[in-house]
């Protein structure tokens, strides 16, 4: 790997907006940003994509 760049966390509650600005920078940006995309254990909500929004594994939840 020949390029180096600055890695940049984006934090915070559930529903303070990381998602909204993560959406409007790689609009902007998709040359300069990628997106890393966690993966859960959690049953999908409404209008979650495999893939997209998480990598979810709802059929590891190890809830009984």
């Amino acid at each position: 790997m020949k390029k180096k760049g600055i890695l940049v966390i984006v934090s915070g509650f559930s529903g303070s907006g990381k998602g909204t600005i993560m959406k409007r920078l790689l609009a902007e940006h998709a040359d300069t940003y990628a997106l890393s995309i966690s993966a859960t254990t959690r049953s999908p909500r409404p209008g979650e994509t495999h893939g997209q929004e998480y990598f979810l594994f709802p059929e590891r939840n190890l809830k009984r």
